[in-house]
């Protein structure tokens, strides 16, 4: 089965319409744009050709491979966005296409905001993350023409946050123009919930002897002694040994800075976000993602997805659904995903690794958490592409 045949129900499902929007065609709905009100179904109906809405072939479904033969695929999340990101991927088959739905299911240009900017709006919320989703995918097609190999024979996929959704679309397990309404959702929900409480993101370098929990609880007691109730400071990403990102109230995270050394923390910079993602602050976007997960059809990944909320295998449709959702208010476990991506007998060959979509981050990432695994690192650029692309 050659590279193309494989990578053809992914990129076909909701791009050129042609098979791959499971489902659908049974939820009858008009073309209206996203302003008129229209729904998911609406815009997924209106991008299937008629007689056209039947699933992949099964003959071009994903073989299964011994992971020792295969290759990994990393996907980004949000913060890796950069202004004239996909202007050299736009010669691939398929990238157009993409920006094209994605128009439909936002109902904003987002090639446009992609390649010009400005930065501060590209950097909201509710822009990257959609964003970021379609540059990933937009660099899975150049991976796919330039070596197509190595996408028929990818055996794991992990996406880091909204890069979950991306890595689900590669493997099969959600339709790209579904994920891309659910990311919509998504984003424009956590960007609503960080706007309702200050509160931002602290990444932190700290010695082995550091005890974050520790310090979160300090600084939690020092938020109420400022009158602040039930305030919120704890580790929402674990990214490699010593390094952590700490989540919550300004006040707890400037606290944390001023008293950096009392922690054992050797370094911390606040991060350009607008609020304390994966947190119980962002609860109240948990609600708008469920309903829309439970309107998509969601099938078992042809390959082993990891999920951010435990660094498992995702194994049936209920359990994506229910971790999606999990995932906005609990802390990104990505030292521990990749822990098992590559967990491997002592001897047994690390396979090749492909961070596919802007910014080179878990490769950086992964180079702290497993040497060895970074070694048969490559990254696949979605900013600008190294030769001429065929049109």
């Amino acid at each position: 089965m050659g590279g193309r045949a494989v990578w053809a129900p992914w990129r076909l499902a909701g791009c050129s319409g042609r098979g791959g929007l499971r489902g659908a065609a049974g939820r009858r709905l008009s073309s209206r744009g996203p302003g008129d009100g229209a729904t998911l179904s609406d815009l997924l109906q209106s991008s299937v050709e008629p007689g056209e809405a039947g699933g992949a072939p099964a003959a071009a479904r994903r073989e299964r491979r011994c992971p020792r033969e295969g290759t990994v695929l990393l996907f980004p999340g949000q913060g890796s966005q950069s202004v004239g990101m996909c202007r050299g991927l736009l010669g691939y088959p398929g990238v157009r296409d993409m920006f094209r739905l994605a128009e439909k299911v936002l109902g904003y240009d987002l090639l446009a905001l992609c390649l010009e900017g400005p930065r501060d709006a590209l950097d909201r919320t509710q822009h990257c993350q959609p964003a970021v989703f379609v540059a990933s995918l937009a660099a899975v097609e150049k991976l796919n023409h330039q070596r197509p190999e190595v996408v028929e024979r990818c055996v794991a996929a992990a996406g880091y946050s909204v890069g979950e959704f991306a890595a689900l679309v590669f493997a099969g397990a959600l339709g790209f123009a579904e994920a891309l309404y659910a990311v919509k959702v998504r984003a424009e929900a956590m960007q609503k919930a960080a706007e309702a409480v200050p509160s931002g993101m602290l990444s932190v370098m700290g010695r082995p002897e550091a005890n974050y929990k520790f310090a979160c609880l300090e600084a939690r007691k020092h938020c109420e002694s400022l009158g602040i109730e039930n305030p919120v400071c704890t580790v929402s990403n674990y990214l490699f040994p010593d390094s952590r990102v700490i989540a919550g109230h300004l006040q707890a995270l400037e606290y944390l800075q001023q008293n950096a050394r009392k922690y054992y923390f050797t370094r911390t910079k606040m991060l350009p976000v607008s609020g304390a993602f994966h947190t119980r602050l962002m609860e109240p976007a948990v609600e708008p993602l469920a309903e829309v997960l439970k309107s998509i059809e969601i099938q078992k990944p042809l390959l082993c997805v990891y999920s951010n909320v435990d660094g498992r295998k995702y194994m049936h449709s209920k359990h994506i659904r229910k971790l999606l959702v999990k995932q906005v208010v609990s802390p990104v476990l990505w030292e521990q995903t990749m822990h098992s991506v590559y967990e491997r007998k002592q001897g047994t060959e690390f396979p090749y690794t492909y961070e596919v979509g802007p910014g080179n981050q878990l490769g950086a990432i992964l180079r702290k958490c497993n040497l060895k695994a970074w070694k048969q690192y490559k990254h696949v650029d979605a900013l600008e592409d190294e030769e001429a692309a065929e049109t």
